[in-house]
């Protein structure tokens, strides 16, 4: 058994010395000046380098957006607020409402799901499904996907909604840059 091990450790290590040529890449130092600020200088034009300024500006750090500024995020939640929410989930882009029941008709509950397909304001950005379960007895009920009609009545609210929230935002933007001047180019 030690002698398997020991035979398998060998021929690993013949294996990694084998891709070894001998030289680490970039080990060459006449290829690099010795002055700190030229390789500095030579790795930020080969895009070598990390800069803060990246991360604050947008350049090559990860973007992240939150729920609070997605306008459709936020209209569907307000227009989904009169019903009590079973998973809210903005990375995975669904909310799925518990069922809901109004006092006139208790037998009749209804659930909806509304799945993000895009950030995008536009009437394919959200696939949305409402079911009824209709109950005669606790355990004798019937679950059944609802008409287009409501489906478009609420997909239509959820645009409306998020149309608002953006242009509010726009108009916020607006309102502060408002006094602000072209910088003069001459």
């Amino acid at each position: 058994m030690n002698n398997l091990k020991f035979s398998v450790t060998l021929i690993l290590f013949l294996l990694m010395l084998s891709g070894c040529n001998g030289k680490l890449p970039g080990a060459d130092a006449r290829k690099f000046p010795a002055d700190p600020k030229k390789r500095v200088e030579n790795n930020m034009r080969e895009g070598k380098a990390f800069r803060l300024s990246d991360i604050t500006t947008g350049g090559k750090g990860g973007t992240f957006e939150f729920a609070s500024s997605n306008e459709l995020w936020r209209a569907s939640l307000d227009v989904l607020d009169f019903m009590p929410l079973a998973s809210v989930n903005y990375s995975g882009g669904i909310i799925i409402t518990d069922w809901y029941s109004n006092n006139q008709t208790p037998s009749e509950s209804i659930k909806i799901s509304v799945r993000f397909l895009t950030n995008e304001i536009r009437s394919d950005a959200i696939d949305i499904k409402i079911f009824t379960k209709e109950c005669k007895d606790v355990s004798n009920c019937n679950i059944f996907e609802s008409n287009e009609n409501i489906v478009n009545e609420l997909r239509k609210k959820i645009l409306a909604t998020a149309t608002l929230y953006k242009e509010e935002g726009l108009d916020k933007v607006r309102e502060k840059n408002k006094d602000w001047k072209y910088p003069n180019m001459n």
